[in-house]
């Protein structure tokens, strides 16, 4: 038996940029620790699995390396488009996931696709000692939600320049933790870019099996509202500060927040399993 299988550069128009993903279409139901097998095989930071139901609607479970995950906006990205480009759904249709996370929804647009998740606000909190420790630093704001850690630093050059102890990261009490500032004034991900962000950040997930993720679309779920208090605001454009780098605008609706991004094929394949 063979199943599909590919693997796709989320939050970006250039491949090997952004964040890679593998995205599996079921046939049949497969046992989570089957999916967790093949997760760990990919070793990539998400492998999206996919599973039509009868209303046309999607199944959608992710896993990294190591473990089951409840929410995922690369992969989620990489899904859609896989589906659209496959000609497994028409590209006037939105696609719709049922996940841990609960409806996610996604859209092709002129600019790219647009994701519709759920805000995940975090609170204020005292920073743990694992997470000082882990990062060297003392952040001039902790938060916290249901999955991550939020900190904010002085300065983009902070952001960029973070060397984390991983080791300690995987001590602290989460999933993970993003670490953000306000962009300096016209700074672009490349040299050529002509638009200023709004934010830039980077996420560590050790704990997870993934040091550093390279575009973390969950992570804008905390960091859309926070921004939006910060800087008084609806929509951003935005930098994950990562070595792949990769970009999406962001948009703060209600409890939502959407996410647009691109994303690339750079391979396909069989399962042989």
């Amino acid at each position: 038996m063979t199943l599909a299988i590919a693997i796709i550069d989320a939050f970006t128009s250039e491949p090997f940029r952004g964040n890679p993903a593998a995205v599996c279409l079921l046939e049949e139901e497969r046992e989570p620790e089957w999916m967790q097998r093949v997760a760990a095989e990919m070793n990539l930071s998400e492998t999206a699995f996919l599973r039509r139901r009868q209303d046309g609607s999607f199944g959608l479970r992710w896993f990294t390396p190591t473990q089951e995950v409840d929410l995922c906006g690369h992969a989620t990205l990489a899904s859609s488009h896989y589906l659209w480009t496959n000609g497994l759904l028409d590209r006037e249709r939105q696609a719709r996931f049922y996940t841990n996370s609960g409806l996610l929804t996604a859209t092709l647009e002129e600019g790219g696709i647009r994701l519709d998740f759920p805000a995940e606000a975090a609170a204020p909190v005292t920073a743990p000692e694992e997470l000082i420790q882990g990062l060297g630093l003392i952040p001039r704001y902790t938060g916290r939600n249901r999955m991550d850690y939020l900190v904010e630093v002085d300065s983009e050059e902070t952001v960029r320049t973070l060397r984390p102890d991983f080791g300690m990261l995987a001590r602290v009490n989460a999933r993970g933790v993003i670490v953000t500032s306000r962009a300096a004034a016209g700074t672009g991900g490349t040299a050529e870019a002509a638009a200023a962000y709004d934010f830039v950040s980077r996420a560590f997930y050790p704990a997870t099996g993934v040091d550093e993720d390279p575009v973390t679309g969950s992570a804008h779920c905390a960091l859309a509202p926070y921004w939006q208090k910060r800087l008084r605001k609806n929509e951003f454009h935005a930098y994950q500060a990562s070595a792949r780098g990769g970009e999406m605008h962001v948009s703060v609706h209600g409890e939502r927040v959407h996410m647009v991004g691109q994303a690339v094929t750079v391979m396909l394949g069989q399962l042989m399993v």
